[in-house]
């Protein structure tokens, strides 16, 4: 991609309403758009990282069985008053203009049970798991977090069916095995609990997903033996202490949830009398368990994690390009050469992103640093003297000299080691 022909620009000055990192750092650096408290246009930028964090979640929860659905928004006023669910806060709903009301999804248990429910009758079509990765609405009353907490976003739900509750127990397992495999693969794993949370009507707890970031909304209480924590909301519950070892001396930490699993049991297979027949023929009511994680809080985290006084540094696995190619000054040859150089790597299956703009080095620079490509390839001038360019990593200072030949193959072999 030519920069000077990128839709959505860098800008430095943004409202002072900002005030959470990930919000000024994607603004400004032409990622996303605020259309209103909560509500953002994800820009090419944006939209490319966006993009590979789905990859990454839809890789990781095909793995373990997975298969993806699209279900509607637009939900049935009829379905959530059979669970009782219609008139909670958080919903956000529609009139049309023949008085009949709808409302927008914000989950979608109300939609996945009675639709299972048609498609499923005999023990022997278990177990089985449907996921999206969908849009979601909700009335969140403190749209003040950037991509964090919004009120329209992107979220993965994933549901699973069971016969019994050992079946669902170990798929709930594989589940925190998939999800700390996509952390991993973002690079936060080593900053995100397994953390014990309220259960709330379905069961004793449920588990969240916290990342640890100063940023954080949630307060949690880490066990260094047993590597878990405790949400602050059922810690006293626990009193003070760890639910699997016992031990009092935990660590307070602030914290954002990444993801979230539950174990939903009877509470809608009830609700929508869904229930199969066993190798007996006898009716038996169905298990469910629900596993979400919000893409656009995802990205929020990773760039409240991943940043510097320059800007955003971003994970190679989601970065928007692999490389920002940087041409500085007027030269003709490094012109020249700079086109040789992007159209080798795009043959090379390499994405990049070319900064062919009329700007000063200066200019380009810092915008390199504020966009965050992990690897900047600068020619000019004064590196074709010595037939070479220079390239810089994204986290690190200082930069390397390499021969113009051999671009392709440093980058390839990952051996960029700046002095």
């Amino acid at each position: 991609m030519r920069q000077s022909q990128l839709f959505g620009k860098t800008t430095y000055e943004i409202s002072k309403d900002e005030q959470s990192v990930n919000a000024q750092l994607l603004i400004r650096g032409g990622f996303i758009h605020k259309e209103m408290a909560g509500v953002y246009t994800y820009l090419p930028l944006g939209k490319r990282v966006l993009s590979k964090i789905e990859d990454i979640i839809r890789e990781e929860i095909d793995a373990i069985g997975g298969q993806e659905i699209l279900m509607p928004a637009l939900q049935k006023k009829e379905d959530w008053k059979t669970t009782g669910r219609w008139g909670v806060d958080i919903m956000m709903k529609v009139k049309t203009f023949f008085n009949k009301e709808y409302g927008l999804g914000w989950t979608h248990e109300e939609v996945v049970t009675p639709l299972a429910k048609k498609y499923i009758k005999s023990y022997k079509d278990f177990p089985f798991f449907v996921y999206q990765i969908q849009t979601k609405f909700r009335s969140e009353k403190r749209a003040k977090s950037g991509i964090l907490r919004g009120r329209e976003f992107l979220m993965k739900d994933l549901y699973s069916f069971h016969i019994n509750e050992e079946d669902l127990n170990k798929f709930y397992n594989k589940a925190k095995d998939a999800y700390f495999k996509i952390f991993d693969r973002v690079e936060i794993k080593d900053k995100t609990y397994l953390t014990f949370a309220s259960g709330g009507a379905f069961s004793k707890y449920s588990h969240e997903f916290q990342t640890l970031t100063s940023a954080g909304e949630d307060i949690i209480y880490i066990c260094n033996k047993c590597n878990i924590a405790v949400n602050r909301e059922i810690i006293e519950d626990l009193k003070q202490s760890c639910p699997v070892c016992g031990n009092k001396n935990l660590k307070e930490k602030k914290a954002i949830e990444t993801g979230n699993i539950f174990k939903l049991k009877t509470r809608f297979t009830e609700a929508f009398n869904f229930k199969f027949l066993d190798k007996n023929g006898k009716e038996d009511i169905v298990l469910m368990g629900c596993y979400g994680m919000g893409l656009s809080r995802l990205m929020g985290t990773i760039v409240e994690l991943f940043n510097d006084e320059n800007g955003i540094i971003w994970p190679k696995s989601i970065a928007p390009y692999q490389v920002h190619l940087v041409s500085i000054g007027k030269d003709e040859r490094a012109i020249k050469e700079s086109e040789k150089i992007y159209k080798s790597l795009q043959m090379e299956k390499i994405d990049v992103l070319y900064d062919n703009r009329n700007e000063s080095a200066g200019v380009k620079f810092k915008d390199s640093d504020l966009i965050g490509i992990p690897l900047r390839i600068v020619i000019s001038k004064k590196t074709l003297e010595s037939n070479s360019v220079e390239i810089k990593k994204r986290d690190r200072d200082g930069f390397k000299l390499v021969g113009i030949n051999k671009i392709v193959a440093s980058i390839k072999r990952g051996d960029i080691n700046n002095t």
